[in-house]
């Protein structure tokens, strides 16, 4: 680990329950003509939209999966005729990134294709984005405080990013009170998605000491609260978990993640699946991985204290820590990449593609293909043998 480090964060991060109360003011100083970014369920907002007084909300998006080419391309033209002068995302991480690509690119002459990696030219952004504001309502993505955004490309088959430190918001606020009660199968993959993303940049080959200091507390936090949402719903739990995923946010954007996101990008694009159930059902594997394979010292030792984290937290052996870890994702509902239509031919195409994927790079060691394809086989877990 370098002790050189350089840092990347939106302008402005407010986090706490109750802070969003603080929206209309702090949306009026940025603009008058918003365009609101929102989940499948805007009933769930009313209150929010409600006390927006301050704003005309000239234009509404509703996004309910991963955004796609040509969703946003229709969205981009319609609100270029519309005057708008700020963007709210305000949901989960499909949500805010499908407002991160909106704001960007409402203001240039530039098409979508021209900015994104591996399908695309990976051009910079070439006119400065909108004002912009995210809201999670979900804890998992960390995508408040990131700077990319992913999108599908079903003609290619995978999913890739917009990347650019320009999609960094304004304003990244974070009010643990949205994600209360959240469905208990949303809060477990979004969850899953979270605690891998405050391992992976720990593990990683850029961790730096800004991460470190995130990561350490907010690992054995994450697996501790999620945990206990999987048993009632919980307050403190929430604001925990809203904690993670916004540490894990601003890690993953200052030193990348590994394996089991490498992984999720082309796995996403071929099955479907949503992402954070991805993450989850291939996390337990994809650290043994790095633990077998990898050579340096330090390396090493980070991935023995994560896994003492695990055991520590489920109240195991270390030994059984990542086995029991396993058992314990299937039994709370995700039984392993076989409930999620991952077939073998998905494997053999995700680690090909893996190998080009932005996340691999950070990885702790440089796996092969081979034992790319193991993960995910190691993943696999028919329901059968979760509930057997």
């Amino acid at each position: 680990m370098s002790g050189a480090f350089n840092l990347v964060t939106p302008t402005e991060i407010v986090f706490g329950r109750g802070q969003i109360a603080q929206l209309n003011e702090r949306a009026a100083k940025l603009g008058a003509r918003a365009l609101i970014v929102h989940g499948s369920n805007p009933g769930r907002l009313a209150g929010i939209f409600e006390s927006l007084t301050s704003v005309d909300i000239v234009q509404t998006l509703s996004v309910s999966k991963e955004p796609d080419l040509k969703t946003l391309t229709a969205a981009i033209d319609q609100g270029k005729s519309l005057g708008v002068d700020l963007v709210l995302g305000i949901g989960g991480g499909s949500v805010m990134d499908s407002a991160k690509v909106l704001a960007a690119m409402l203001p240039g002459q530039t098409e979508l294709m021209t900015h994104l990696e591996v399908v695309g030219d990976g051009l910079p952004l070439s006119a400065r984005r909108l004002p912009l504001i995210l809201v999670p309502t979900t804890s998992g993505t960390g995508a408040e405080v990131t700077r990319n955004a992913v999108i599908d490309i079903p003609e290619a088959r995978r999913k890739v990013s917009l990347r650019d430190n320009q999609l960094l918001p304004d304003i990244a606020l974070v009010d643990p009170a949205l994600t209360d009660n959240c469905p208990r199968h949303v809060s477990l993959h979004s969850g899953l998605d979270a605690v891998t993303q405050v391992i992976e940049p720990y593990l990683s080959s850029r961790a730096n000491l800004f991460t470190d200091l995130l990561c350490k507390e907010a690992i054995p936090k994450g697996l501790l609260a999620i945990k206990q949402l999987m048993e009632s719903e919980n307050p403190q739990a929430r604001d925990a978990l809203a904690q993670v995923s916004l540490f894990g946010g601003l890690a993953l954007a200052n030193s990348g993640l590994g394996v089991v996101h490498g992984i999720a990008g082309p796995l996403g694009g071929l099955c479907g699946a949503p992402h954070g159930a991805i993450c989850g059902a291939l996390l337990p594997a994809g650290i043994a991985a790095n633990r077998d394979n990898v050579v340096d010292a330090e390396h090493k030792a980070r991935i023995d204290q994560v896994i003492g984290w695990i055991a520590e937290v489920f109240e195991t052996s270390r030994d059984q820590a990542l086995p029991h870890f396993q058992e314990w994702i299937a039994q709370s509902g995700l039984p392993g990449l076989a409930s999620l239509g991952v077939t073998e031919e998905h494997i053999i195409s995700a680690s090909q593609a893996a190998a080009s994927s932005s996340s691999m790079k950070a990885n702790p060691v440089e796996l092969s293909t081979a034992t790319v394809e193991n993960i995910m086989r190691e993943s696999f877990l028919s329901a059968e043998s979760a509930h057997g």
